[in-house]
């Protein structure tokens, strides 16, 4: 099973720019579709974006949309979520996932429970 190390969490202004970075280890990174999800405080935790396991395929909530960009570099192990043009509203703590994929096809998957390795999380706070 991989394990999964988030970090470059940090606090911000209002729109700035943060890189999240999930190194994976334990497994073939390779063969996992990965994806990140926030919890605000006080709210449920929510989809913020998704990437196939080969990278050609993304996917992104409507709120991060033309902000945010997922990437994967499977040699390094690493997925990265690129989140720029910061908001007071995106501060929650950010969480990679990952799920064992099917090769052959770009799945992505937007629900939690479709993924069962899980981050410790890095926190995100947008100061206004």
């Amino acid at each position: 099973q991989v394990q999964l190390v988030e970090s470059g969490g940090g606090l911000v202004q209002a729109g700035g720019s943060l890189r999240l970075s999930c190194a994976a280890s334990g497994d073939t990174f390779s063969s996992y579709a990965m994806g990140w999800f926030r919890q605000g405080p006080g709210k449920e935790r929510e989809f913020v974006a998704a990437i196939s396991w080969s990278g050609d395929s993304t996917k992104y909530a409507v709120s991060v949309k033309g902000r945010f960009t997922i990437s994967r570099d499977n040699a390094k192990n690493t997925v990265y979520l690129q989140m720029n043009s910061l908001k007071p509203e995106d501060t929650a703590a950010y969480y990679c996932a990952a799920r064992p994929a099917p090769r052959g096809a770009s799945y992505y998957y937007t629900n939690d429970y479709n993924y069962n390795r899980w981050g410790q999380g890095t926190q995100v706070t947008v100061s206004s």
